[in-house]
């Protein structure tokens, strides 16, 4: 029999992850008609063990989005929070919506960095003084 992990049968986590499908499918069905939220992808789910708050990371698929173009996705995302707690919480069938924080997701522009960084140092070794 395998070991069970600690994180195995944690609820958060499952429900996180519903949540997260849930609101990928709702963004790209366009339920949500701020233009300001066109092409907003959702990278991850984090739900506290209570499952009162859910910090939802998202991006845009352009990479290469403007500053001004995420400001505007995450204030499209807070003008929609109470329908899409409504909408989720329906879907899902939860007894109690959580509060939904979005962030902006930094780990593909900070990665996108440390690559920069390495091929910086690696250009540097092929060039001793």
């Amino acid at each position: 029999m395998a070991a069970k992990k600690k994180t195995d049968g944690k609820r958060s986590q499952k429900v996180g992850d519903a949540l997260r499908g849930e609101l990928m499918t709702m963004l790209l069905a366009g339920e949500v008609h701020d233009p300001g939220a066109k092409n907003a992808v959702v990278s991850a789910v984090q739900l506290t063990d209570d499952l009162r708050l859910a910090k939802i990371y998202v991006r845009l698929l352009d990479l290469e989005a403007p500053e001004s173009a995420r400001k505007s996705l995450l204030k499209a995302l807070e003008r929609a929070t109470g329908f899409l707690r409504r909408g989720l919480a329906q879907r899902l069938q939860l007894r109690y919506a959580p509060d939904l924080r979005f962030y902006w997701d930094e780990s593909i522009d900070r990665g996108r960095d440390i690559e920069a960084l390495l091929r910086e140092i690696k250009t540097g070794d092929e060039n001793p003084k």
